[in-house]
């Protein structure tokens, strides 16, 4: 079989550039990359051209997820490029804000949660099914605690993120082809980590705020290629096994799956 192909959302920073470095590095993965910074995304392609010598793996969309065109595009690209198949995608994209109580935040603020942590991912896998049943292809989905656990501020994200947990749930039965899978990727040193850090103080419960200071102030939080690895790895090789499941990163069942 030749080199698998994947698609990362969220792939400019962060997370999604874990997974992406971690896909074409360990696991002999083409990889098309899809953000909407295009600085970013020809930054991280020259990285990959330049300082790891790997030559024509890695090519990207810029685009915002929200819109339907976004994902398509990136689907045809996988269609037409390497091999002609889509093997695996790892849908990373996700915003925290609005970060407040849900008698101080607009239906505005949820809805612009919603149509990128739950509505764009719904968009993105219609599109990628057809190509995904005919390579039994995997769906990853980048996931949080918060799914599972409610936070004080957090009403949206929380939601969003418990939607699609059960989404994911319900693809598994309704695509036995596929491999769906959610991941908790912990508590990561990325951008929203800084933002929960900035705007938490004002909306979240202190001892909950401080708790995500104090990872900050400790240089405790994870590093993005920790979970990145793990996500890189799932996509790729997951087991049919473990469709409709939510994981942590770091759970036993995943071990084989780690750094």
């Amino acid at each position: 079989m030749s080199n698998p192909t994947l698609i990362v959302t969220g792939a400019s920073r962060g997370i999604g550039r874990s997974i992406v470095l971690a896909a074409l590095q360990n696991f002999n993965a083409n990889v098309i990359g899809v953000a909407r910074s295009k600085d970013a995304l020809q930054t991280l392609s020259q990285h990959i051209e330049n300082d790891l010598q790997l030559h024509n793996r890695f090519k990207f969309v810029v685009g915002d997820v929200t819109a339907e065109s976004t994902s398509k595009e990136a689907v045809e690209l996988a269609k037409n490029s390497w091999s002609g198949r889509l093997d695996g995608v790892a849908l990373n994209a996700g915003v925290i804000d609005p970060l407040g109580s849900i008698a101080t935040t607009t239906l505005q603020e949820w809805k612009q949660c919603f149509d990128i942590n739950f509505f764009s991912i719904m968009t993105f896998v219609q599109h990628a099914a057809p190509a995904l049943r005919e390579s039994k292809g995997r769906v990853i989905f980048v996931s949080s605690g918060a799914a599972a656990s409610p936070y004080y501020g957090w009403g949206a994200y929380c939601t969003s993120k418990a939607a699609l947990k059960m989404f994911g749930e319900v693809l598994a039965k309704e695509e036995p082809e596929l491999t769906s899978i959610s991941i908790r990727p912990g508590v990561v040193d990325t951008e929203m980590q800084s933002s929960i850090r900035t705007k938490g103080a004002d909306t979240m419960v202190p001892e909950q705020h401080a708790r995500f200071v104090e990872l900050h102030t400790s240089k405790t939080l994870l590093h993005p290629d920790e979970p990145g690895h793990v996500i890189a790895s799932l996509a790729v090789k997951a087991p049919h096994s473990l469709s409709g499941q939510f994981y942590s990163w770091d759970d036993e069942e995943l071990k084989a799956y780690r750094k």
